[in-house]
C-alpha cells in the first residue's frame, strides 16, 4: 500500500508540474537572450515562479517515485505514471485559464488509458507459478 501511495504523491505533483509550467510559459512571450532585462523579468515575476514551482514539483515528483520503486514491483508501478496524462487532460480541460477543448476521442483515449491501469494494478492477487 505504501508503495501505491508514493505513486500518487508522484503523479500528483507531476500532473500539478505540467500544469504550473503550462500556465507560466503561456504568460511569458518568447524573447530572445539579448532582451531580457529586470524590469521585463519583473513584470512576468509570477509566470517565472510558477514555472520554477513546477520544476521543483518535477524533482519532488521524482522523490516520492524512488519510494514508489523501492516497494512496488516495476510491472506495476510505471503504469501508474499513465493516471497523469489523464489528470492533465481532466484539469486543462476543466480549468478556464488553459482553455483546452474535450472531444469524444480524447476522453476515450484518456478512458483506455485508466483503463489499462486499472487491468495492470486492479488484481492484486497474482497466482504464483509453480
Amino acid at each position: 500500500m505504501k508503495g501505491y501511495l508514493w505513486g500518487a504523491g508522484s503523479v500528483l505533483l507531476v500532473t500539478l508540474a505540467q500544469l504550473l509550467m503550462k500556465w507560466g510559459m503561456g504568460q511569458i512571450p518568447l524573447l530572445s537572450i539579448i532582451e531580457v532585462n529586470w524590469p521585463l523579468l519583473n513584470h512576468y515575476a509570477v509566470a517565472l515562479l510558477a514555472v520554477a514551482m513546477g520544476i521543483c514539483g518535477y524533482a519532488l515528483s521524482m522523490l516520492c517515485w524512488f519510494f514508489a520503486l523501492h516497494y512496488l514491483p516495476l510491472n506495476r508501478a510505471y503504469p501508474l505514471l499513465s493516471v497523469s496524462y489523464a489528470l492533465v487532460y481532466l484539469a486543462a480541460v476543466i480549468l478556464p485559464w488553459f482553455n483546452e477543448s474535450a472531444t469524444l476521442l480524447k476522453t476515450l483515449g484518456t478512458l483506455f488509458i485508466l483503463f489499462g491501469v486499472w487491468l495492470i494494478n486492479g488484481h492484486r492477487a497474482e497466482k504464483k507459478r509453480e
